[in-house]
């Protein structure tokens, strides 16, 4: 039999950690930066049930137009040929895989409450390339077998179908 201390659980290993990294810092500092990501959890919070966050992971229409600034293009789809067979979300994100098209609606999410918030937009609304590069992709993925034999997609200096068609889903 031995007379060495037996050896501490994980448990109280791990609690003897965490009462190390608590008392590394003061108390006030805890505080502070309870208070700063709290209130940084708290006004995204806030701001995501605001904005109607959840509506923008949906592919319903409406929610394009929760700000004011996409009425136009709002009605204008409404209006459009292509209102019966595409929504939104059909021309405005990429085909290839739900990744890329959540990415794209975070960027674009992040960069339109950026805009909105500040004022910093240009009006009427432009398209950006990265946009108008998913959006060449769309029309593609519909209707690349009709258009094959004049889009040269495979070639170096595709047809860009916006160039023509711009106006196809909004007015312009």
């Amino acid at each position: 039999m031995s007379n060495a201390p037996p050896e501490e659980s994980s448990g109280r290993s791990f609690g003897r950690s965490v009462t190390l990294l608590f008392s590394a810092l003061p108390l006030w500092l805890w505080i502070a930066l309870a208070g700063v990501f709290g209130g940084a959890a708290g006004l995204g919070g806030f701001t995501f049930a605001y904005a109607q966050g959840f509506s923008y992971l949906s592919n319903d229409p409406q929610s394009c137009v929760n700000c004011h600034i996409m009425r136009d293009q709002f009605d204008a789809w409404n209006r459009g040929s292509h209102k019966a067979v595409a929504v939104c979300n059909d021309c405005h994100t990429p085909h290839n895989n739900i990744v890329s098209k959540y990415v794209v609606k975070g960027i674009n999410g992040f960069r339109h409450s950026y805009a909105f918030t500040t004022g910093n937009f240009p009006e009427p609304i432009q398209i950006t390339d990265m946009n108008r590069d998913v959006t060449q992709h769309a029309c593609l993925y519909c209707h690349g077998e009709f258009t094959a034999d004049i889009a040269h997609a495979e070639g170096q200096d595709p047809t860009d179908c916006l160039s023509c068609h711009e106006g196809v889903g909004h007015d312009h």
